[in-house]
């Protein structure tokens, strides 16, 4: 049974996450959270230590959340094949995946890059967490039969990330999710390629 501090916390992060996914780490202020929750400074900083402390909190909230749905679609098949494509599944519409703001792992990405180097390698170790995941599942499909040996794991698992996510930012910003769709079926096709 959780205590009303902690579903206070959460309260906190719930309603957060989603204003430091539109306008940015940088963007959101105390007073926006305290807006947006319509709780108390002290109540606030009696959960979290900082802005700083706060931000962190609130970006890994948002991650895990992420995390948890890939990992729910990607879980529900039982074929090496059937889980890479849920994978891109996922991503297969930008506009309507996302409620606010676009994808958390890339917005956070850009703006840790150069300002939040703990924010930064948290989103490094989420990216190389699920690329590991991903190769994971192809190893897999290797062993089991179900891909050529020809696959490289780590190559493919890299290219449809960077892939899926730079088709996030263009089909976002052009507000389009067909060039998404497209993308998608390449990779399912190239993917394809290595099936026996």
């Amino acid at each position: 049974m959780t205590t009303k501090a902690e579903r206070t916390k959460q309260f906190i992060l719930e309603t957060a996450a989603p204003l430091y996914n539109e306008k940015g780490i940088s963007g959101v202020s105390i007073d926006d959270v305290l807006e947006a929750t319509k709780l108390t400074k002290g109540c606030i900083y009696g959960h979290f230590q900082s802005k700083d402390d706060l931000s962190e909190q609130v970006i890994e909230y948002s991650l895990n959340n992420l995390a948890e749905k890939i990992t729910t679609a990607v879980l529900k098949e039982t074929t090496a094949k059937a889980k890479i494509n849920a994978f891109m599944d996922f991503y297969k519409n930008p506009i309507n995946t996302y409620i606010n703001g676009g994808c958390p792992m890339f917005n956070t990405a850009v703006e840790a890059d150069d300002n939040f180097p703990a924010i930064k390698q948290m989103v490094a170790a989420r990216f190389l967490a699920g690329q590991e995941a991903l190769c994971e599942v192809m190893q897999q499909g290797i062993d089991s039969g179900e891909f050529s040996s020809q696959l490289n794991p780590a190559k493919f698992a890299f290219k449809m990330v960077a892939a899926i996510e730079g088709g996030i930012v263009i089909c976002r910003t052009i507000d389009s999710a067909q060039p998404m769709y497209e993308l998608v079926n390449d990779l399912k096709k190239e993917l394809e390629q290595y099936s026996l």
